[in-house]
């Protein structure tokens, strides 16, 4: 997904990335406001798995919406 369509359904996005992992605040999620790596390296950063478990996660809900 291209960065203009993810800003453009950030707020469903920033929803199901809330619901996958509880433990994240809204402003840890806005800090990447529509930039997928950001995302990524945010995730991982605050639940301690791989970069590459976290893609994959992130993909899945982009998929999603």
């Amino acid at each position: 997904m291209d960065k203009d369509r993810i800003e453009g359904k950030w707020t469903e996005i920033k929803g199901q990335v809330r619901e996958a992992y509880g433990d994240l605040t809204d402003d840890d999620i806005e800090e990447a406001r529509g930039d997928r790596e950001q995302l990524i390296g945010k995730l991982q950063q605050k639940v301690g798995q791989s970069k590459d478990e976290v893609r994959a996660k992130v993909d899945e809900i982009l998929a999603k919406v």
